[in-house]
């Protein structure tokens, strides 16, 4: 299992980013979750298989439909421990 901690700034709040992103991760069977940080960025953790994350990944390079992505950093992350993809807070 391939997995990936994302941190995604730019107009990322309050567009359902969030939303979106439990949305697409389902849809691509992925592992993990995302939520708001403080300082205005998305912050991801997605695992499943290399092609899977590597879509995720490339997806969230633009988000809905409101969002304007800046930048994403990527790094390489353990597995979450349970099964789903949710929102956390």
């Amino acid at each position: 299992m391939n997995a990936k901690k994302l941190v995604i700034s730019g107009t990322v709040h309050g567009v359902g980013y969030r939303a979106w992103m439990v949305h697409k991760a389902t849809e691509l069977g992925l592992s993990g979750w995302v939520r708001n940080r403080p300082d205005g960025a998305v912050e991801a953790l997605i695992a499943g298989d290399v092609a899977s994350v590597e879509e995720m990944s490339r997806l969230c390079r633009r988000g809905p439909r409101m969002a304007e992505v800046s930048s994403i950093s990527e790094d390489l992350a353990e597995p979450p421990e349970q099964p789903g993809f949710y929102q956390v807070g």
